[in-house]
């Protein structure tokens, strides 16, 4: 074939280096225009109904245009020439496109890329947190109004926010900050939105209150652009908190949530914007974060894939919803997945209820890990995938399959087009789906029934002129030809191009009705590639118009017979060009539609197994797979019967006509049997359990999230005698498992309460990750090394199947540590690092970051050298030494806290922190704070990002005490706030954070010191604060006793008659706590009314309703308590006593009723229930005749009703500072939802809270603490330290290059929770300095910004974010009631007591919030016990989910500090 080459003609200046090429045959040959780019051309697409293409060079930030199917190329003038970020078509409006820009201008064009309007968006720029969500979301019936996501920045502190328009951005209007993506209800055209909400309906997911974290974001919902907004009900009459995402699929609007502590999912649907239902699956399957995929759905449901393996073995199950996306039920088993989610799916376009799927073959091997290949078999489906049947070759009986989703090589569709009933693929005959390069071009026109094999090798194909042309080009390396066939794919011809290219993009209008085709190719050069852009046109091939009878009657499927079949109810078809009649249709941009000649009559090939029900093996039955849904009122006895599903139900979009045909969906009487629930009985009962054991070792409770629709409750534990037993029941029934290994310790996942592993001292690791349902093994690299008492398995908090192993290596007899890192849940695993004492996961949940391990290494991989701290991104391929002689390194909220020997003492220690884990800095003590100490010192608390930090001061064994100092907020300088603190010889600190409620604490402190260091015994006093240590104040003692006899004592002289509570030190268990996270405002304590506290066993307990302010006694006696149905429930018993009676309340300690639980009286050694107190069974843990047992207590049967929040079941509370009047606290009123005493209902569903910020506030005194270098004086001001300066507050620019002015030091500052504004703003002067370089900006934003709003840009704003963060990460740490304890040598408290010169602190937190944001995390997790032995007796609360939360010791002499093992402590 001869080619002419025309003449180039130049279109810009040279320096843009683009030339044109046309090319054309003699005769009858399609017409070929060639354009070089400069770099590769990106997201290319047409306007619909058009030959305008519009494609992006994404590098060089340019767009170009083409009015003639990409025959000739402009760039676009009117946009900033390479300031284009992304180019976004409008969905629904054919004339509209946006560019993105890298700044805050951006362009929309109204005229199909004609001109363009710049518009902007204030300060904001494009939001690329998440490069999965979308920037711009549309409106499907005004396309003028669309929602863009971008970030501000302000400093160093980052909020993303959505803009909106209604008039095509002439106009930008904010809608609301902190949204984490935003969607107009009416965001699809099949989508019907509800009469009672609004066209302009918009829900967004946003950041919790106070809290960033996806656990506790939001979704609200607004008819007015946010003006208002509310928080639908999702489950019932509840918000849920933890949405992740919303999105609109077709008919549905789809929200998921996510619980804390687990990777399981909640999804909840609406098809009307108003009404929310829970989308239910079979009881043996569940949702998981990145394990599920929305695919593209039918008109009349939603089509899901749900992994139902490990990610390495990528497997999962197709599903199909009802017709309002509520229930779901299985149809395709084993579908094929890749780790990012992608599912082997893709439906026939415009042909109801075919689609092709991919499917793993030998599934049991791949999930086993045993599988030498993966033999993956294509599958079709004529009724939208009830039943499936393989690819077969036209004439034969081979079984074609076909490359699909998992591997696409191009855009677009992957099999079919608008083209009737035409589908192409590449691929392979024979047993299973071999590589790509192995593949052939095959085709079918009969939409996949049979198929042909059309050209050998790899291809890229494509539709045109609705299927008259197919043309394809080779697609395994370089080629200088295309081919393509006029008869669907019988014969072929080839094209020569103009050069030798490789393929990267074939594609041509979206309904394939065009003649035209677009080519994007490279040449791979060195050093260089060139990028092409190619034109190809077949209306050079002078073929007629077809005419009427060039056209045959098409029907999408035909029987055996090969007459026309019914497909979905109906027999459809197309007019479509006969194959081999020499014509184009050329009827562009007219998209076929089909006709439906007639009904077909119902019969069973129309019905499906309906929810909870799978086929019989036969295939002639649907039988019962799990519980049947109960009608609301039917089932009072357990003989009656009600109205059920008939196990079928009629394949949603089916158009079957019923009349006179098989109705199998009609329902059928069912017995209620086990559906029976009896009703309340209005007692309590119990179960009990004797074991052979003297005595339990451990318990953990694996609680489900919130997410969860199972039932059971978890519980493990391990006997002395080290037997492994599991209940499902709550301690109802157990089980022993593992019967014949060696199980040596227990280890439940950090941060994710559904996974558990079972330690053996061998390799051999056993493990859940369905909270013990199922259990699995893995081989370790190496045995655990247990004489060292490390933690083996370390945990990562975004990817729960992410470990560190940490094992014993012996070569020649020398052994060393050595870390291994595992992707997969222990399949596979590859060697850190040798020499180490631990290493851990840091800053886990940051994306750019999320590699970060730190390991505690001897120095040149020598055992006796000292230890350097080291950290790796990249799993220590390169890595970083931060230190070179390190006692010990430990994470507590945000911060990375290293202790090492000082260089100029080496029997002291200096502090290290970090909160970004690579830039650490030293911090000071108050310069006049001078304690003798003896390398001991506490973390005791960074949640509200300020640490608290206790520091010994008298250290002499048993009468140990010291002082409370407390950071800034960017831990960067310590200012006391409350000295005489005391404390044990373990290290362990009378300080206790109140769950639920912020900034309130409760400290015992030492009220005779000089007595105390002269030998005597302690005197301790209880104090609390309520604006997070800033002010102490005594306890106000109740005015009566428990029988209602006054007290002994003037309750109004609180010095001498004030409540003390036994604190930290003197529990069994450490996380026995005051409060509860789900029982807001409740606290429950022992102690005694009187001048100091007594011996606990003269010990009263006692109550408090509204966060320690004032408090009742509830019981004379010592007693243990636990919270159930969030604080609705209140057990107790007596503590240290042989007992068979247990109390409860139901009032919250106002009323008691007593319970006899055993006929024998037994030794109580602790009360247990679900982490969250959600539960309303409990668990004893006694000892009888030197017998382990259990008793399960349950009050499911005190009350029948669940609580509604719409009705009179809840009231609103807020918390207060007992020193003001109104209810401010922290700069603002928030709101919960707390139960009416008399409410006859349980409260069920965690109730979770805040739920409204009520108000916020001007400041008060209260929101301020004194500054460094200040101190409280005796009227309550704060005044410098004589002979000491005030801070030098310019060193803030230094922390912060952007920041422009700073203020002289008042001798104030904010207290890092506070929100509040405006009035008393007590850390504010009147002389306000510019910062160096800034001097200009300081003049111009002088004049026109005030000294608060410099503060609210610079200060609180960082603050703000930065202390819910704190919150988060405290209230998620799994030692949050611990403390991290660095320090205390020797073993021994000597008389020297060497001096600590610098405290543990941390470096600005404000600098590492630029990369942080919204992602800071990591939290400490080691006990000071160790796994295998010492410390407490029994964990309760949070530790059962994630494991012990005691203290990190930092120590150089380990074993004589945590002391020998005993029998009776594990």
């Amino acid at each position: 074939m001869v080619l002419r080459l025309l003449t180039p003609k130049l279109l810009l200046p040279l320096v843009l280096l683009l030339s044109i090429w046309r090319v054309r045959a003699e005769d009858d040959a399609p017409i070929i225009t060639e354009q070089q780019f400069e770099s590769r051309p990106t997201n290319l697409f047409y306007f619909d109904g058009t030959d305008i293409v519009i494609v992006e060079e994404r590098q060089r930030g340019n767009v170009w245009r083409s009015t003639d199917a990409g025959g000739q190329w402009d760039l676009v003038k009117d946009i900033d020439g390479g300031e284009a970020w992304q180019v976004w078509k409008h969905p629904f409006d054919n004339q509209i496109a946006y560019v993105l820009g890298q700044g805050t201008t951006h362009w929309i064009t109204s005229d199909q890329g004609e001109t363009w309007r710049s518009f902007d968006i204030g300060e904001s720029v494009i939001s690329r947190l998440d490069p999965l969500r979308q920037p711009l979301s549309f409106h499907a019936g005004d396309s003028q109004k669309v929602l863009l996501h971008g970030i501000k920045c302000e400093g160093f502190v980052c909020h993303e926010e959505t803009f909106y328009t209604t008039d095509g951005f002439q106009t930008t209007h904010f809608l609301r900050q902190d949204t984490r993506g935003c969607t107009f209800a009416d965001a699809n055209p099949l989508f019907r939105v509800s009469d009672q909400a609004s066209d302009d309906r918009i829900f967004c997911t946003v950041m919790g209150i106070y809290s960033p974290f996806p656990s506790d974001h939001r979704l609200l919902v607004s008819d007015d652009y946010f003006d208002n907004e509310e928080e639908p009900a999702l489950d019932g009459d509840r918000t849920v908190k933890g949405i992740i995402d919303v999105k609109v699929n077709k008919g549905f609007l789809v929200a998921a949530a996510k619980a804390e502590n687990t990777d399981e999912l909640a999804l909840y649907v609406t098809d009307d914007a108003n009404i929310w239902h829970r989308a239910e699956f079979p009881e043996n399957h569940k949702l998981t974060e990145k394990a599920y995929t929305i695919l593209e759905s039918t008109n009349y449901s939603i089509q899901m894939d749900v992994m139902n393996t490990s990610p390495i073995a990528s497997m999962g199950v197709l599903f199909s919803s009802n017709s309002n996306g509520t229930y779901f039920t299985p149809i395709v088993r084993h579908t094929n997945r890749n780790l990012n989610g992608i599912v082997d799916f893709e439906k026939i376009r415009d042909i109801q209820g075919i689609l092709l799927v991919n499917v793993v073959d030998n599934w049991e091997e791949v999930e086993r890990g045993t599988a030498r290949i993966r033999k993956v078999k294509s599958r079709i489906s004529f009724d939208d995938g009830r039943t499936v049947q393989p690819l077969t070759i036209k004439g034969g009986k081979e079984e074609l399959h076909l490359h699909s989703v998992t591997d696409m090589s191009n855009i677009g569709r992957v099999y079919s087009s608008a083209a009737p009933g035409l589908v192409m693929g590449i691929g392979n005959t024979g047993d299973y789906l071999k590589e790509y390069r192995d593949g052939d071009l095959y085709v079918s026109d009969d939409a996949g029934l049979t198929w042909t094999r059309a050209l050998k090798e790899a291809q890229k194909y494509e539709f045109g002129d609705q299927g008259s042309v197919l043309m394809s080009i080779y697609d395994e390396g370089a080629t200088s030809k295309f081919s393509y066939s006029t008869n669907h794919g019988k014969d072929w011809e080839k094209v020569e191009l103009p050069r030798k290219v490789q393929a990267e993009l074939l594609t041509t209008t979206s309904d394939s009705t065009s003649l035209k085709f677009v080519l994007i190719a490279g040449v791979r050069g060195d050093p260089d590639n060139e990028y092409f852009a190619y034109s190809i046109d077949f209306e050079g091939l002078h073929k007629r118009k077809c005419g009427k009878d060039d056209f045959e009657k098409w029907y999408a499927r035909l029987d055996e017979q090969g007459e026309p079949d019914c497909l979905m109810g109906q027999k459809q078809y197309y007019n479509r060009r006969k194959p081999d009649n020499d014509c184009f249709v050329d009827k562009e941009f007219f998209d076929p539609h089909p006709q439906t000649e007639t009904t077909c009559t119902c019969s069973k090939q129309d019905f499906e197994c309906d929810y909870n029900f799978v086929l019989s093996e036969d295939g002639t039955e649907c039988i019962e797979a799990g519980p049947l849904q109960v009608p609301e009122g039917e089932c009072k006895s357990k003989d009656a019967t009600f109205m059920g599903s008939s196990g079928w139900r009629l394949i949603p979009g089916n158009k079957c006509n019923r009349k006179g045909g098989d109705n199998l969906d009609e329902e059928v009487q069912r017995p209620c049997g086990d559906s029976f629930k009896a009703p309340a009985s209005g007692k309590v009962s119990h179960e009990i359990t004797n074991f052979r054991a003297k005595s339990i070792r451990n318990y953990f409770y694996l609680e489900k999230g919130s997410t969860s629709k199972s039932t059971g409750e978890t519980v493990v534990m391990q006997t002395d005698m080290d037997d492994v037993y599991i209940s499902h029941d709550h301690g109802k029934s157990w089980e022993q498992i593992l019967e014949d290994e060696n199980i040596i310790a227990i280890r439940p996942h950090q941060y994710n309460s559904d996974r558990v592993f079972f330690l053996t001292g061998s390799t051999k690791v056993f493990y859940s990750v369905n909270r013990g349902a199922h259990i699995d093994s893995f081989d370790a690299p190496t045995e655990p090394a247990l004489e060292d008492r490390l933690q083996p398995l370390s945990f990562h908090a975004g990817n729960p199947d992410w470990l560190i192993w940490t094992g014993n290596k012996c070569t020649d007899g020398v052994c060393h540590d050595v870390a291994y890192i595992s992707e997969d849940r222990g399949f596979s695993w590859n060697a850190l690092l040798r020499y180490v004492r631990n290493c851990e996961f840091v800053n886990a949940g940051r994306r750019e970051s999320e590699q970060l391990v730190y390991c505690e290494q001897h120095t040149e991989e020598k055992p006796d050298a000292p230890l350097q701290l080291v950290s790796s991104d990249n799993w220590f391929k390169k890595s970083v030494t931060h230190f070179s002689d390190v006692e010990k390194f430990a994470t507590m909220s945000e911060f990375i806290i290293v202790a090492t020997k000082d260089e100029d003492d080496e029997n002291s220690l200096r502090g290290h922190a970090s909160v970004d884990g690579k830039t650490f800095a030293d911090a000071l003590f108050p310069p006049n704070f001078k304690v003798p100490v003896q390398k001991a010192y506490t973390v005791l608390d960074s949640s509200t990002h300020a640490v608290f930090l206790h520091v010994t001061v008298g250290s002499q064994k048993d009468f140990e005490y010291g002082s409370i100092i407390k950071s800034n907020s960017n831990g960067t300088s310590y200012v006391m706030s409350i000295d005489g603190v005391n404390r044990d010889s373990s290290g362990y600190v009378d300080f206790e954070k109140m769950q639920g409620i912020e900034g309130v604490a409760i400290v015992n402190t030492v009220d005779n010191i000089d007595a105390v260091d002269k030998g005597q015994q302690k005197m301790l006093k209880t104090m609390i604060t309520h604006n997070d240590g800033a002010e102490w104040a005594l306890l106000k003692a109740p005015e009566t006793n428990s029988r209602g006899q006054p007290i002994g004592c003037d309750v109004s002289t609180t010095e001498s008659c004030s409540l003390h509570l036994h604190g930290f030190t003197e529990r069994k268990d450490g996380l026995d706590t005051f409060s509860s996270p789900s029982a807001v405002g409740l606290m429950l304590a022992t102690g005694n009314v009187g001048d100091h506290l007594t011996l606990k066993s003269e010990a009263d307990t006692f109550i408090s309703r509204d966060a320690g302010i004032t408090w009742s006694s509830v019981k004379d006696g010592n007693y243990m308590w636990g919270y159930g149905d969030q604080g609705s429930i209140i057990v107790v018993v007596e503590e240290d006593e042989v007992t068979d009676m247990i109390s409860y309340s139901l009032d919250e300690g106002k009323t008691w009723v007593d319970y006899k639980f055993s006929d024998a009286k037994m030794t109580i050694d602790d009360i247990t229930s679900l982490p969250s107190d959600t539960s309303r069974n409990f668990l004893l843990w006694c000892r009888e005749e030197g017998k382990a047992v259990t008793v399960n207590l349950d009050f499911t049967g005190i009350r029948s009703r669940e609580c509604q929040i719409r009705d009179s079941d809840y009231y609103s509370w807020t918390p207060k500072h007992p020193s003001q009047d109104d209810n401010c606290l922290f700069g603002h009123i928030l709101t919960y939802h707390r139960k009416n005493l008399d409410a006859e209902c349980f409260n069920g569903p965690l109730v979770k809270g805040p739920y409204e910020i009520a108000k916020n506030c001007s400041c008060v005194r209260q929101d301020f603490e004194c500054d460094y270098n200040y101190q409280r004086a005796s009227d309550g001001s704060c005044q410098l330290v004589p002979g000491l300066e005030p801070p030098d507050h310019s060193l803030v620019c230094n922390d912060d290059p952007e920041r422009i002015s700073y203020f002289e030091p008042t001798g104030y500052r904010r207290i890092p929770l506070t929100t509040c504004s405006q009035g008393r703003e007590l850390d504010i002067s009147s002389k306000e300095h510019s910062c160096p370089g800034h001097e200009p900006d300081f003049e111009k934003e002088h004049r026109g910004l005030s000294g608060f709003g410099l503060f609210m840009v610079a200060v609180f704003l960082p603050a703000l974010v930065a202390g819910a963060v704190g919150w988060w990460v405290w209230r998620n740490w799994d030692g949050k009631f611990g403390q991290i304890r660095l320090g205390d040598g020797g073993g021994a408290f000597d008389a020297d007591r060497p001096w600590i010169q610098y405290p543990v602190a941390a470096v600005s937190a404000i600098v590492a919030i630029a990369s942080a944001i919204p992602l800071l995390l990591a939290s400490m997790w080691r006990s000071a016990s160790g796994l295998f032995g010492g410390g407490r007796r029994y964990t309760t609360r949070q530790s059962f989910a994630r494991g012990r939360g005691d203290y990190a010791v930092v120590d150089p002499d380990e074993d004589e500090l945590l002391g020998d093992d005993d029998d009776d402590e594990v």
